[in-house]
């Protein structure tokens, strides 16, 4: 074969490529668009659940404001975009899947599947830890603290801007098991090089959940425990991972 023939086919196969992953990216979009059709006649009600941790523990008087002239429709619009992103997430992480599958290890591909399931999984959990507890403990917390005289009526915005951050942080924190597992499964570290990190990764959670969260000790204390508490569960799966996978060398073939 020549040169040129090889180029073509190498050109031909990048293509095809990129048109697959357009359309995977596509498929992804629409899933998004459609849930969040879905949910847009439900828009004012999701909000409305998602300020309860904060409008339960507002003093007697105080109320939430939008301080901007579109932002009780835009508001509720973007959390509304926000929910459906998240449930459709397994279908995005589906396509990612279909379109990288191909060129994986069956190796890979028998450890590729639990560790996207249990990412999804952590993630909602992350989310709901962040909404059921860690948003109704700092609300009470800042709320306790108002002066004699002031009116607490925070902007429906700014809670928001304020919980989204809140969910994306404990969210993501929650994949450290995952994280942990994959650096294993790579070789990048070992099971006793994690424990023998332990003391560098507490003082890291801290100093992440000092960055991600608001100011205050209570929400950074609920997102660094965690963490902490994520790591080693990370740790003991590496283990029993370690344990599990074969001595010998794993079939190589690709399918």
């Amino acid at each position: 074969m020549s040169n040129a023939e090889s180029g073509d086919e190498g050109e031909q196969s990048l293509i095809s490529h990129l048109i697959e992953l357009r359309e995977r990216l596509l498929k992804a979009v629409v899933a998004v668009m459609v849930v969040l059709l879905c949910l847009l006649p439900f828009a004012n009600k999701l909000y409305g659940w998602l300020a309860l941790p904060l409008v339960a523990h507002l003093p007697h008087g105080g109320s939430m404001i939008a301080i901007e002239v579109i932002s009780p429709f835009l508001i509720p619009v973007k959390f509304a975009f926000f929910v459906a992103l998240v449930l459709a997430m397994p279908v995005v992480l589906y396509q990612l899947w279909a379109f990288v599958a191909p060129g994986l290890y069956k190796h890979e591909k028998r450890f590729a599947v639990p560790i996207l399931v249990s990412a999804v999984i952590l993630f909602y959990i992350g989310c709901a830890f962040a909404y059921f507890l860690v948003l109704p403990a700092v609300a009470k917390f800042t709320a306790g603290f108002a002066p004699a005289g002031v009116t607490v009526s925070p902007d429906i915005g700014k809670y928001l801007d304020f919980t989204l951050l809140l969910f994306l942080a404990f969210g993501l924190c929650f994949e450290i098991p995952v994280v942990l597992l994959i650096l294993v499964l790579v070789g990048v570290v070992t099971p006793a090089q994690l424990a023998e990190s332990r003391r560098y990764a507490i003082v890291g959670a801290f100093v992440v959940a000092a960055f991600l969260t608001p100011p205050d000790a209570l929400s950074m204390l609920m997102l660094a425990i965690p963490m902490c508490v994520l790591y080693e569960l990370g740790i003991i799966g590496a283990r029993l991972l370690t344990r599990a996978q074969p001595e010998q060398r794993p079939d190589v073939t690709r399918t």
